[in-house]
C-alpha cells in the first residue's frame, strides 16, 4: 500500500464576494474547498492545479486565476484516517491558495454531492474546518486591507 504523504492543499475558489463551497459525499453536513494530498514528486502548485481540475473540472489561466498565499497550518490527522499514513504519522502541513474567478459558476462534481455560493461571511460561518473558516477569514482581512 501506497501511504499518503502528510502534506496537502487548500484551494479556496471565490469571487470578490463570494466563496464556492462543496458538500463531501461521506459527510452531507461537510462543507469545504477543494482539498487534496501532494502525489509523490508533486509540487504544491501542481497538487492544487490538478485537484482543481479533479474536483471542479476549474482550470488555472482559463477559467480563473490561481495564488498560493505563502500561508500554511499543521493540523492533527483524525484517527480514522490515520491508517492511509505512515505508521506514525499524526499530523499534516495544508498549505493555503486562492483561485479568483470573475464571476460565480457551476462547476463539474466529481468528489462532492452539491457546490453552493455563498457571500464571504456565510461562507465563513458555513466551512466545516477550522482551517478552511481561517483561509476565509484572511480573504475577507486581505480585502479590507
Amino acid at each position: 500500500m501506497a501511504y499518503k504523504h502528510p502534506e496537502s492543499v487548500l484551494v479556496l475558489i471565490h469571487t470578490d464576494s463570494h466563496v464556492l463551497l462543496l458538500q463531501r459525499l461521506d459527510n452531507p453536513d461537510f462543507w469545504q474547498s477543494v482539498t487534496g494530498s501532494l502525489e509523490v514528486g508533486e509540487t504544491r502548485w501542481q497538487a492544487a492545479v490538478r485537484e482543481l481540475v479533479e474536483e471542479t473540472g476549474l482550470q488555472v489561466g482559463i477559467d480563473g486565476e490561481l495564488s498560493e498565499t505563502g500561508r500554511r497550518v499543521r493540523f492533527e490527522i483524525y484517527p480514522r484516517w490515520r491508517h492511509r499514513y505512515r505508521p506514525g504519522v499524526t499530523h499534516n502541513w495544508e498549505y493555503e491558495f486562492y483561485f479568483r474567478l470573475p464571476h460565480q459558476q457551476a462547476v463539474t462534481l466529481s468528489e462532492h454531492q452539491a457546490q453552493c455560493w455563498q457571500p464571504l461571511a456565510q461562507a465563513r460561518e458555513q466551512a466545516s474546518s477550522w482551517t478552511n473558516k481561517l483561509a476565509i477569514e484572511r480573504l475577507i482581512q486581505a480585502q479590507l486591507d
